[in-house]
């Protein structure tokens, strides 16, 4: 199971603040990406409670321990910092109350204050937690952001991926990753990113690596982008029969992390440009997702012209 630490989620964030706890509070592991409300819990009823998750509290919190007497807060307090829980946070700048932080300091458990609000801290909790414990995997490719679908590009080596690459950079589209895209599982998504060593770079053979970042601009990269369109580059085969019209190969796809991708079949051949038929690739995947098959109304077209014909005779 993957997991961080709270200090690789908090430790340097500028919008918390530490309250308790040292360096070594702070290697807690985190192993889920959701939060805990501790309504029923600071009412005492710690029954099905998933200790794992980080401690949110909010208005509604810090008033029902307002209210609290301090012998009840003694009784609570050490039932939620105990080894499981990650470590608290305090959202719109509500100070720590005494029994808590005592409690906190005994057991160097770490709690955090923010101004921030509770709605905005959870979300962005879970958002990052959701990405950083995801399932990822490794794939070996070149991928773009072209008109803004995220299209990775595969192939034996040497056929040509970078080059493919750097051509669709000049003509405008975005560079994520070349060589090796992580991937991993955002609830139904695919995202991929570029290994950060490999970030911005694009090697071409017989030239060498190229920041495009620095070539190009800032603005011809990206992070990360969602995955849509997998193209399989491959060797033109001149006995293997190609799709021609575009409906026999409409549901090939590739699994990743437990999602399928749509997949096309590319063949390369000396004379073909391979950047203008990945962009028309792109488009077409487009036109579709807006209900305009190109390939299907060829093939109605055909029919029709065949019923025409058959009533003429």
């Amino acid at each position: 199971m993957k997991s961080i630490t709270v200090e690789n989620l908090l430790g340097n964030h500028k919008s918390y603040t530490q309250v308790t706890g040292d360096e070594e509070a702070l290697k807690r592991v985190i192993q889920t990406g959701e939060i805990n409300r501790p309504g029923f819990e600071l009412a005492g009823f710690f029954k099905h409670s998933d200790f794992r998750r980080i401690i949110v509290f909010g208005d509604k919190e810090m008033a029902f321990i307002a209210e609290m007497s301090e012998e009840r807060q003694k009784e609570i307090f050490p039932c939620l910092i105990n080894e499981e829980v990650p470590c608290i946070v305090i959202c719109k700048g509500h100070e720590c109350p005494k029994v808590l932080k005592d409690v906190a300091n005994e057991r160097n458990f770490p709690i955090f204050q923010t101004e921030l609000i509770t709605g905005a801290v959870s979300s962005e909790l879970m958002n990052t937690l959701e990405e950083k414990l995801a399932k990822d995997t490794l794939m070996h490719g070149v991928f773009l952001n072209i008109h803004g679908k995220g299209v990775i590009i595969k192939g034996d080596s040497g056929i040509g991926k970078s080059e493919i690459a750097l051509e669709l950079v000049k003509r405008g589209h975005l560079l994520v990753a070349d060589d090796a895209v992580e991937l991993y599982r955002v609830g139904q998504k695919i995202v991929g990113k570029a290994p950060a060593v490999l970030a911005n770079l694009l090697e071409i053979r017989g030239i060498g690596v190229i920041d495009v970042s620095k070539m190009f601009g800032i603005s011809a990269i990206l992070d990360k982008n969602d995955v849509d369109l997998i193209i399989q580059l491959e060797r033109w085969v001149p006995s293997r029969e190609y799709t021609r019209v575009g409906v026999e190969e409409n549901d090939i796809s590739e699994d990743v992390l437990g999602i399928k991708i749509p997949k096309i079949v590319v063949p390369v051949s000396s004379g073909r440009s391979m950047s203008v038929i990945i962009e028309a690739a792109v488009m077409n995947m487009r036109l579709r997702d807006v209900g305009i098959d190109s390939s299907k109304e060829f093939v109605e077209r055909i029919l029709k012209n065949i019923d025409h014909n058959k009533q003429e005779s």
